[in-house]
């Protein structure tokens, strides 16, 4: 593991009426470019040509030159660049059949953000100037950054509620492998609970969603009240729902973070279900609470930290019959739908709790992979890949 992490440390900040007005000058340039750019390669595609990043630069050159496209002289040419990257990138991913092919921007569903590089902002003594500016940002410093950090890239950005934000990336001496532990843990995502452990521990659903719900509500009746367009009363409607969505995301991180950041410094091994939350949340009867729960954000952070702190994360294969099998006989049973919480094995006669048998067979299950030295392969990065266990069947077979 390397020394040092990188990691971004976001903040909240006030610009002034001109530094707003650059700032969205830029969002509307990156966002252009950045669609100039696709339909390009796009085209060329069609034509069997490959077109790479060093071409969607010199075409930024020669778009710059027309009188049509002026203005993107006027806002720093690093976030223009930064954009036609980030495209390389999306197109590198789409490649390697991790993701889909790029979309188009656009003014109103898009994320509003800018890239800048070390060449296009000046961070000294706590303040910080990006490019076209002439005051530096009024940031909330509301953690330190880590003593003597030179951020190598800073990221502005706007959300629906209309709140600003910085990201600044620096590399964290902080981060580092905790003592290693005997513990190992099985985890069982959940809905009547948020999370159950092969200890028994049953973690609350705190539902962030299912209280603000009534508020959200009524906030969506007012904003469909309004008139369609770009008017000032739908604008303000559609920012107070934007502003509801933002708290109960705001929440459900807060609350993740302290979650998996508990789980990783108090076990070296976690076991968990690879699941496939994208085909769940289709199913309309469960949609919302499953989203609410943010099982894939939980798998997110729970593999980074783990990646940081030098833990280990096992995802067994989402067909392995973890509710159905018992943990003390390894008898399996029939179908057993959702409405069964506590069941009798027909072997031994043990009475199990579903969710904490489960738990118990996914930490069983992770830690005889981990003897046969496989790894975390997550179906949703490497589509058609084999789980960990079930390469271990495969690896059986003659």
């Amino acid at each position: 593991m390397a020394t040092h992490v990188k990691r971004a440390f976001k903040y909240r900040f006030y610009p002034t009426d001109a530094q707003a007005a650059e700032l969205s000058r830029t969002f509307g340039c990156v966002r252009k470019v950045y669609n100039m750019a696709l339909a390009a390669r796009t085209q060329a595609w069609a034509r069997q040509v490959r077109v790479n990043y060093n071409a969607t630069s010199a075409m930024l050159t020669a778009w710059k030159k027309t009188g049509e496209l002026a203005y993107l002289n006027e806002v720093s040419s690093v976030p223009l660049q930064q954009a036609l990257r980030h495209l390389q990138v999306a197109f590198t991913n789409f490649f390697a059949k991790r993701t889909g092919y790029p979309h188009f921007k656009t003014r109103k569903k898009s994320r509003k953000s800018a890239e800048y590089t070390t060449s296009a902002f000046r961070y000294r003594d706590g303040e910080l100037m990006l490019a076209k500016m002439s005051e530096p940002l009024d940031i909330v410093w509301s953690r330190p950054l880590p003593e003597g950090a030179k951020p190598s890239t800073v990221t502005v950005s706007q959300d629906a509620a209309g709140r600003w934000s910085v990201s600044l990336l620096c590399e964290d001496p902080a981060v580092k492998p905790l003592p290693a532990r005997d513990q190992a843990v099985g985890i069982d995502v959940g809905l009547d609970h948020l999370l159950t452990l092969s200890t028994g521990e049953k973690i609350v659903n705190p539902r962030h969603e299912r209280r603000d719900r009534e508020r959200l509500a009524r906030a969506q009746r007012k904003l469909s009240r309004t008139a369609r367009g770009d008017g000032a009363n739908r604008a303000r409607a559609r920012r107070k729902v934007a502003r509801i969505h933002a708290r109960i995301a705001d929440r459900r991180r807060d609350y993740l973070h302290k979650l998996t950041t508990r789980l990783v410094r108090e076990n070296q091994t976690l076991v968990i279900e690879d699941l496939t939350v994208r085909n769940m949340v289709r199913n309309r009867k469960m949609a919302r609470a499953i989203s609410d729960a943010a099982w894939s954000e939980f798998r997110s952070m729970l593999e980074y930290k783990a990646a940081w702190y030098g833990r280990e994360v096992i995802a067994v294969d989402r067909w392995f019959p973890s509710s159905r099998l018992c943990s003390n006989c390894g008898t399996l049973a029939e179908a057993m739908p959702l409405s069964v919480r506590t069941w009798t094995c027909g072997g031994c006669g043990a009475t199990h709790d579903r969710d904490v048998n489960a738990g118990k067979n996914l930490l069983a299950a992770g830690l005889a992979v981990s003897v046969c030295g496989a790894g975390v392969r997550p179906q949703r990065r490497t589509p058609g890949g084999q789980s960990a266990t079930k390469q271990k069947a495969s690896q059986r077979e003659p």
